[in-house]
Order: structure tokens, then sequence, then C-alpha cells
């Protein structure tokens, strides 16, 4: 069985971080900011640097890749959106909905895995179907329960289900798809990315149910987390638009098991939320309020997991 849990990560360290009106078309948890570039710039390097610290003081090993100044990308700090690594050694690379977010995907990245010592036998690149403008944003898009071979996701302008069902198909995964909606200035608007309503660890399910409006969807979300053993924390509209299911579980080398939540994640949830995870794993928590306001992405979207084999 596939192991849900990986020890490694790899980060992009930013350049030229900053808001990106191109994605903020659809995603409502970026806020702009009257800052100058150079200081919000300055602000999330810090704040990366520090998450960076955090993880490493846990036993967490880090890849730190440094974003490059040309091309000029601000959501360099989010890899898991166009790449994914599984343990036969796949590496994925997939189908973006903003033009200038394409360019995040670099070869030398994958070949810095190599020189790391992390054996790559495929590269399936899914980016052609960016041509018919559909779209499947890597681990934004798809929670993965590896063990079980699921992939949890919500129907998106960034989730299309023509390159969804053709990854199912090409990894062996069955799909869980469905619509999940949120308030947005009184109006229901699609969630953009499945990792912003929910995680899936080893023994947890971090889900936001009411934000799945049929029945009969959330009912099979719900069914396919209990048959899979997972243990569920329904979390609430509000708490979401915090970032609580912006999570990753991740362990160290001694196996020890974590749970990454950001401090707005963490500040949003109740004592009973919190003690239910906390059955489960040890809890690491970032403060990354800068990247979390005007990127509208949390720690999930900053961490893509390695699960390569080794040489």
């Amino acid at each position: 069985m596939a192991q849900q849990t990986t020890s490694t990560v790899l980060m992009v360290r930013p350049a030229n971080f900053g808001f990106n009106p191109e994605t903020a078309a659809n995603n409502f948890y970026q806020k702009q900011d009257g800052r100058p570039n150079q200081e919000i710039n300055r602000l999330a390097k810090q704040e990366f640097d520090h998450f960076v610290n955090l993880l490493e003081q846990h036993g967490i090993k880090v890849l730190v890749v440094e974003d490059t100044l040309e091309p000029k990308k601000t959501d360099a700090i989010f890899p898991n959106n166009w790449f994914s690594t599984h343990e036969d050694g796949k590496v994925i690379l997939y189908p973006m909905f903003s033009p200038n977010r394409r360019l995040e995907r670099r070869k030398d990245i994958l070949e810095f895995l190599m020189q790391s010592g992390y054996r790559i036998s495929e590269i399936i690149d899914l980016s052609f179907f960016e041509k018919d403008e559909q779209y499947l944003e890597g681990t934004g898009s798809l929670v993965l329960d590896r063990g079980n071979q699921l992939a949890y996701a919500c129907r998106s302008v960034r989730t299309h289900e023509v390159p969804l069902a053709y990854f199912g198909r090409l990894l062996g995964y069955q799909v869980i798809d469905f619509d999940a909606v949120q308030l947005v200035d009184g109006k229901e608007v699609p969630i953009y990315h499945t990792n912003v309503m929910m995680h899936v660890g080893s023994e947890l399910a971090i889900v936001c149910l009411e934000s799945i409006s049929l029945a009969s969807e959330r009912l099979k979300v719900q069914e396919n987390l209990e048959r899979s053993g997972k243990k569920m924390v329904p979390i609430t509209a509000k708490q979401k638009f915090n970032f609580s299911g912006n999570m990753l579980e991740l362990k160290n080398k001694e196996g020890e098991k974590f749970t990454v939540m950001s401090a707005s994640a963490h500040a949003s949830l109740n004592k009973a939320q919190l003690q239910a995870i906390q059955r489960h794993t040890q809890l690491i928590v970032p403060q990354i309020p800068t990247i979390e306001k005007l990127g509208g992405g949390s720690v999930r979207c900053m961490l893509a997991e390695i699960f390569l084999p080794l040489v």
C-alpha cells in the first residue's frame, strides 16, 4: 500500500512574491495590499525561512529551491499546483489555469531532485490540456488518499472533469468529484481548489461538508472517507476562510506524525477540533500572514511532497 505521508518536501523560496491579478479572478482568498512590492517580498521571504526552520526543527527534510528572478513569478512559492511525485518514480506535470503561473514549471527543479538522489522513472506532462482550456492544478485540485487510491476533487474553473478522469485512469485512482461552493458578497461561487476545503491524512480527514451543496455528493464524500477508515473532523465555512482546510500531514525520520497548519487556521479551530487532531498527530504551526493574504494560499500550497524512491 502506498504511503500517505512523507518525511521530505520541496519548497520554492520566492524571488518576486506578490498579488497576482490573474489568479484573483476566482481566488477570493487573495487580498490586495497597499504596501510596496519590495516590503511584501521581504516579509514573504522572512515567513518562508521561519517555516522551513520550523519543519527542520521537527526532523522533516526540506529541499529548498530558489525561485528565478526572471521571468517574474508571483506564485512560485506554491509549487504543489504544477507537479506531484509518486512512489513508483512518476512525476506528473499539471495544466494550469493562469498563463503567468505556467512559467513555474521548471525542468531544472526536476533535475535538482535527480541530483539530490531521487529516481524519476517517468515524467507525465498533462499541460497539453491547456490548449483546450482544461485545467487540473496538482494537489490543489486533487486531495489524494494515496493508500486507498482515492482522488477527491471539487469541480471548478481550475479543476475540469476531462483531465481529472484522465489522471484517475493514468494512476489507477478512483475519482470522487463534487461541487463545493462558498458565499462571496452574498453570492454562491465555486471553491477554486479542493485543498481549501479538505485535507486527508493517514488517519484523519478535515472537511468542510457544509460547502458541498448536493446532499448526494456530500454523502458520497462522507462514505468514502468512512470506508477508508478516516476519522472525520468537520470544519465550518468560516473556519475554511481562515485556511483551516489547507493542512498537510508529514512525518519525520523517526515516524512521528505532524499536522502542519498556519497560525490563522489554528486560531480558527475550537478546542475539541484541535484535540481530535492532536489525538493522531502533533502540530506544526507557522505564521505566514503575508503569504496567505496576498497569495490566497496557505501551508499546504507551499509544500510539494516528495514520494520518489531514492536511487
